[in-house]
């Protein structure tokens, strides 16, 4: 468990609540630390699974724990900026719908069935932790603020698409293997 992929992973869970009460902070403040801690966490997790790979330091507490970290700090993103900025719900609703529903059937599956990342869920974090860090920095940007919005508003629509045309594929995948036991 001590392992740095583990460390790193367990880290940006201790993140959230420092990502959480900073968000409060006066606007331009809280956009530029809560826009570097999500920065922060995202590199980490690219960092954490590329390392337990490179350094043959995969784990069950980093396969579990991983994608849980992912979830909970995108989560809490989306929750606060829906509140505080009034970031569309509807995507919003449909991304969190969609991630705890591949996740509670990645786990249910764990050792009957093989999902992997496909290329297509990698393009849906990617356009997720953009339109995520979008939204973030936006109020620093006074002159720019409504354009960066917009911008971080559209990405968001675009990961939720992404999101469930992936989950379809997942469920497709696992129709195809469930059928063949």
């Amino acid at each position: 468990m001590t392992t740095l992929p583990n460390i790193l992973t367990v880290g940006r869970i201790a993140l959230i609540p420092p990502f959480i009460g900073l968000f409060y902070l006066p606007q331009e403040i809280a956009a530029w630390v809560t826009f570097g801690l999500f920065a922060f966490a995202a590199v980490t997790d690219f960092f954490d699974g590329w390392l337990a790979r490179r350094l043959n330091q995969t784990s069950e507490f980093g396969r579990i724990l991983d994608p849980i970290a992912d979830k909970l700090i995108v989560a809490a993103a989306l929750v606060m900026l829906a509140v505080q900025y009034d970031a569309p719900v509807i995507p919003v609703v449909a991304i969190l719908c969609r991630e705890l529903m591949i996740s509670g059937l990645r786990e249910g599956l764990a050792g009957r069935i093989s999902l992997p990342v496909s290329h297509l869920g990698k393009w849906k974090t990617a356009s997720q932790m953009m339109a995520i860090a979008v939204l973030l920095i936006a109020p620093a940007f006074a002159a720019l603020a409504e354009l960066l919005g917009h911008a971080g508003e559209g990405l968001l629509w675009l990961a939720a698409a992404l999101s469930w045309l992936s989950a379809g594929f997942y469920l497709r995948a696992v129709a195809r293997q469930w059928a063949a036991l």
